[in-house]
C-alpha cells in the first residue's frame, strides 16, 4: 500500500457544546465505530479511533469498498449496523461484530451486515486533501462517491442551521447521536478536537442497586449501578453513573454500607438470569478487555439519583449517564421508564439517501 496518507492515522475529534453554532458545515452525528478507511487497488485497511486495523471483523465493508471506492482512497467515515425492521442503528450488535473467531465473524457478516457512511476526504489518487478546506474536500467526496450504492453511503450535510436544527430534532428518531459542526475552511487534523458535537441532554430519575469499586483499590466507589421499573415491576439494569471526584468516592462507599445487601433478596439476583431478564450479572467480565472486572456489590434498592443522558439504546442509556444529585424524596418504585422522553419515529433510510 502506498498512499498519500498512510495508516495509521488518527481521527479528527469533536468537543462538545449545548447549542448549534452559526455559520458552519452540519452534519448528523451518526453512533458506530469511527473508521478511516484506506483503499490502494486490491488493498484494503480499516482503521480505527484508537488507530487498530478492523479489517478483519468487516468482510463485507472490505467487498463494499473494492466496489465502490475509487482505487486509491482514504476515506473518514463511520460503520454502522442499520436495523430496518426496526428503524433504527444497532450499535449493540454491532459491538458483537468485534469476535476473535473467524467463523463467528463470517456469519455475523451475514447475519448483521454493516454499513459505511462516509463524511470527510482525506486522499485521492496521488493528491494529500487534508490541507484543504472543507468544503472542497466535501465537494470532492461527493464525486468521489457519486456512484455508491449500498451499504456505502455519503453523510447528509447542509450548510442551513434551521435544517440542522430540525435534523437535531428529527435525526434521533431514526438512532442517530445528534449533530457534528465544522468550519468551512477546517483542514482535516488528526487526534485534535476542532469539530463541535452537539447532543440531546436530559435527566431520569433511577434506582440505584448497586455499586463497583474503583479501579485504585477496595476504599472507593468506581460507579453506581442503575434501575428503572418496566411495566411488569421488573427493575431493569439501565447502565452506570461514575464520574466523582476520588474523595466523594471514598465518601460514598461508606455512605453506602448500611444497603449492602446478598443476592438471594436482590431484584439481579442469579435467578433473575436464568430468567432471562437484563441485570449486570449477564457479564461480569468485559468482551473488551478480559481482564476487566464487572461484578458489583449489591445494595437494597432504597436510593434514587437523578442523572443526566442523551438517548436510549433499548431499554439502557446509550452512554454513561452523569451525576446531578440525590433524589431522597423519591420512592425507588416511582422510577420506571414512562418519566423518559421518546424520540418521534424517523425513517432511517431516509437520512441513509438524503445526501
Amino acid at each position: 500500500m502506498h498512499l498519500p496518507v498512510m495508516p495509521p492515522v488518527a481521527p479528527m475529534l469533536a468537543k462538545p457544546a449545548t447549542a448549534i453554532p452559526a455559520g458552519q458545515h452540519y452534519e448528523p452525528k451518526w453512533d458506530g465505530f469511527r473508521s478511516i478507511i484506506f483503499r490502494d487497488g486490491d488493498e484494503v485497511e480499516i482503521g480505527s479511533r484508537k488507530e487498530r486495523p478492523m479489517t478483519r471483523y468487516f468482510p463485507e465493508i472490505v467487498v463494499a469498498v473494492l466496489a465502490n471506492f475509487p482505487s486509491r482512497a482514504v476515506i473518514d467515515g463511520e460503520i454502522v449496523i442499520a436495523d430496518q425492521d426496526r428503524n433504527t442503528l444497532d450499535f449493540e450488535a454491532l459491538q458483537q461484530r468485534i469476535h476473535p473467531a473467524a467463523s463467528r465473524v463470517t456469519l455475523l457478516s451475514e447475519q448483521t451486515p454493516a454499513s459505511f457512511v462516509a463524511f470527510d476526504l482525506l486522499a485521492l489518487g496521488d493528491d494529500d486533501l487534508t490541507q484543504e478546506p472543507l468544503v472542497l474536500r466535501r465537494a470532492a467526496l461527493e464525486e468521489a462517491l457519486a456512484g455508491a450504492v449500498a451499504p456505502v453511503y455519503v453523510t447528509p450535510a447542509t450548510q442551513d442551521q434551521d435544517v440542522a436544527r430540525r435534523w437535531f430534532d428529527q435525526f434521533e428518531g431514526a438512532g442517530l447521536d445528534g449533530l457534528i459542526a465544522k468550519g468551512l475552511d477546517l483542514r482535516y487534523e488528526p487526534d485534535k478536537r476542532v469539530m463541535t458535537k452537539i447532543k440531546h441532554e436530559r435527566t431520569a430519575d433511577c434506582v440505584v442497586a448497586g455499586y463497583r469499586l474503583h479501579k485504585s483499590g477496595s476504599d472507593a466507589i468506581g460507579s453506581l449501578l442503575l434501575g428503572l421499573y418496566d411495566d411488569r415491576g421488573v427493575l431493569v439494569s439501565v447502565g452506570v453513573v461514575g464520574a466523582f471526584p476520588m474523595a466523594r468516592r471514598r465518601e460514598l462507599l461508606t455512605e453506602l454500607q448500611p444497603l449492602v445487601t446478598g443476592f438471594d433478596d436482590h431484584p439481579w439476583a442469579w435467578a433473575r438470569q436464568e430468567e432471562g431478564e437484563r441485570t449486570p450479572r449477564k457479564s461480569e467480565t468485559s468482551r473488551w478487555n478480559a481482564g476487566k472486572d464487572l461484578s458489583f456489590t449489591p445494595l437494597r434498592p432504597e436510593r434514587v439519583v437523578e442523572v443526566r443522558y442523551d438517548y436510549m439504546e433499548g431499554v439502557r442509556f446509550r452512554h454513561t449517564t452523569q451525576f446531578v444529585r440525590w433524589r431522597d424524596d423519591r420512592d425507588p418504585r416511582s422510577c420506571t421508564y414512562d418519566q423518559l422522553e421518546r424520540a418521534v419515529r424517523f425513517n432511517l433510510a431516509d437520512v441513509l439517501t438524503s445526501t
